[in-house]
Order: structure tokens, then sequence, then C-alpha cells
């Protein structure tokens, strides 16, 4: 008797594990954006989806727009009036205008890593164009698949070293680090292409500060030792195409001055010659190209107090604490910045080359 008991008085809790998730929807009642954009209002936002619609040969696009005093308040009044409920987890590239990126991102990528609505792995981008009709051709543009954006950030598609890849957990850890930076990559509509890579904003506490070319997008991903295989103009002479790079750093801290000794290697293959430049002339050349290309980047970096590569971080054991809030100020513009550049050509093609 007293088994029957206990087992009629657990039953009814065996009963709500049984009940599923009550609360879940199934994927056909959900719209699932792969790219969102955030445009600033006077007051509050407005928000583009991409979404992306079968259609009977390829993947179309469909642009839903709304606006409202925050994020969640205009997912939430796209939901009402859609016939599926959105859901942003699937959400892979933020495009914010210039605008926003220069009040300030600080907000707006709090409010993504608070709700988890947004992977923090999602790539952000900044629109260096009017953004309205940025999505609008998205839309317009025919023959264009539903992925095309997203097509342009994938390392196994359409990226390139030229474009800077950020996602953003790293525009969040860069907002409230002392020592180290982010740069974004600035598109806009291309002529005769969808897109057209600007160059890259550079992001310091949230808020766009300073724009590099792409050419200097290059460096900095070397820097980052992120591959950096592409082509690069050698003057008159030569094209060539880095196969591989690494870089190697060396530190030092004297006199409250800090000192990093850089060297970069590259591993390049000789693509088109302009006349009948010799190896040593093309990697001589190169060599030096690179080696004013960084300089001027520091430069430009020191003089917006701008820390995008991370220089602060090979110096956080070095400087107590309770400086660190002050690396950008105090000890970043008097930086003494030491590249090296080695430049292997181990492919010439059919240039025709001596020993030495």
């Amino acid at each position: 008797m007293l088994k029957k008991i206990i087992l009629f008085s657990v039953l009814p809790f065996l009963i709500f594990p049984l009940s599923g998730c009550w609360d879940n929807r199934d994927i056909n009642h959900r719209v699932m954006p792969i790219s969102i954009g955030v445009s600033k209002m006077d007051e509050g936002y407005k928000v583009f989806l991409q979404i992306p619609e079968p259609a009977p040969d390829r993947l179309g696009t469909r642009i839903v727009t709304g606006e409202g005093e925050t994020i969640n308040q205009i997912i939430d009044n796209i939901s009402v009036n859609m016939e599926s409920a959105v859901d942003l987890l699937h959400v892979k590239v933020i495009v914010v205008d210039k605008r926003l990126a220069e009040e300030g991102l600080n907000d707006l990528i709090s409010g993504f890593i608070r709700s988890r609505d947004v992977s923090a792995k999602a790539v952000i981008a900044i629109c260096d164009d009017d953004i309205d009709q940025f999505f609008q051709s998205m839309e317009n543009s025919e023959g264009q698949e539903g992925t095309i954006l997203l097509d342009y950030f994938e390392k196994y598609s359409g990226w390139d070293p030229h474009i800077a890849l950020s996602r953003v957990w790293e525009v969040y850890r860069s907002s409230h680090s002392y020592t180290r930076d982010v740069a974004i990559p600035m598109l806009k509509r291309g002529q005769t292409t969808f897109l057209e890579i600007v160059g890259s904003a550079v992001i310091k506490n949230g808020k766009l500060v300073e724009v590099i070319s792409s050419d200097e997008t290059l460096l900095y991903n070397a820097f980052k030792n992120k591959s950096t295989r592409g082509k690069i103009e050698v003057l008159d002479q030569a094209s060539v195409m880095v196969i591989s790079n690494d870089t190697d750093y060396k530190t030092e801290f004297t006199d409250q001055t800090p000192s990093l000794q850089t060297t970069f290697n590259f591993s390049v293959m000789i693509l088109e010659t302009n006349g009948n430049p010799s190896a040593q002339e093309i990697k001589k050349n190169l060599e030096e190209l690179l080696l004013d290309r960084y300089k001027a980047l520091v430069v430009k970096l020191k003089t917006s107090e701008a820390d995008i590569l991370g220089i602060g971080q090979h110096f956080r054991k070095e400087i107590p604490r309770k400086d660190l809030k002050n690396w950008r100020s105090d000890y970043y513009p008097n930086l003494e910045f030491n590249p090296i550049i080695h430049v292997d050509i181990q492919n010439y093609g059919n240039l025709k080359h001596t020993a030495n």
C-alpha cells in the first residue's frame, strides 16, 4: 500500500518532462536573416534584415526594415507584422552605417552580447554609403545570390587578405581593453561589382577614429599572423603573390619607453614582370615598399592613439596595472617601432636568375 502511495505521488512530476519544448517554434515558422543592417536616426535606430528566399533556380533575397528606439523593439515589431517569428541566431554579417560608427558602437555591441540573440561570431562591417540604398540594391539585383554579402567574408569563398575580418566579440573585447583596438572592414556599393572595399575603419573605444587603406589592411593582417596570400604590386617592375608569411616579435621596455622589433618573413611567387628586372631587384624593392608602408601605418595609428595591432599586449607585464589605462596616451606615442622585412622568392616563374 505504501509503495502505491509513493508511486502515485511521484507520477505527476514525471509527466512534465514528457511535455517537450512547449515554447519551441518549428523551423518552418521561423524567419532567419543572414545579415542585418543598423543605421542611426535622430531618435533610435533603423534596422534592415536580409532574408534568403528560395527561388526556382537560385537563392533570392528579401529586405525587411523597421524603426524604433531599441533593436529588440524593432525586431519584435517586425515579428508581429510577419507570418513567422524572426530568429537572429543565424545572422552572419552585421553592417552599420558610418554615422553610427563615428558616434559609437558600444551600446549596440553590448546589447548583442547581453541578449545573445545574435551570435558573437558574426562579422561586423561599416557601410561608407547610403545604407538604405545599399540594402535595397541587394533586393533589386538580378542574378545575385541571397548569400552574396556573407560570401565576401567567408575565407573559403570571397575573402581576401586586403579585407579586415572582425567579429562582434572582438569589437566588444576591444571596447573594454586598454591595450587593444580593432579594425573593421568598410564597404560600399561597387560600380561594376556588387561591393567595393574602401579599406578598414580603425575603432578605438568603440568609435571610428581613422581609416586605413586596403594595402595597409594587408599589413595589419600580416602583423596579426593571419594568412596574407594575395598580390602585391612592386612599383612598376613586377607583380608578386604572397604564398605564406610569419611574424616574430622582440620587445624592450627601458626608461618607460616601449620598443618593438618586428621581423616579417614573406614567401612570394613572381607572377609577371615589366622589362627584365633581376630577382634581387624585385626582392629589394618589395622589402623597401613593405618597410615604408609599415612605418607609415604605425605613424598614422600612433597619431590617432589607436592600437589595432595590439602592440600594447606585449608590454602588459612591464606596465603597472594602474597605468595600463594610460597606454594609448602616455606610452604608445613614444613607441620605438623597428620593422625588419625578409622576402624569400620561392618561385621565379619563367624569370631567369643567377645563383647569387
